[in-house]
């Protein structure tokens, strides 16, 4: 398994989140993204919470350009 990446500006939020993080392995990522929605974006750790960000995940890195938002 190669490089697996999640950004935050393919979701909508009030505060217009611009960070992309990447990882080796998708434990790492989702551990990482769960501390940052925590802390950032108010959320709550919960298995519903894992579930959604992990779906979020991508293979490979980030673009460099914003990448369209989630409807």
């Amino acid at each position: 398994m190669g490089r697996v990446f999640i950004d935050c500006r393919e979701v909508p939020s009030e505060k217009n989140c611009t960070l992309a993080m990447a990882a080796d392995s998708e434990k790492e990522l989702l551990e990482a993204a769960v501390q940052h929605a925590v802390s950032v974006h108010g959320h709550k750790d919960t298995p519903e919470l894992r579930a959604m960000i992990k779906g979020a995940f991508h293979q490979g890195t980030p673009t460099v350009s914003n990448p369209s938002r989630a409807a």
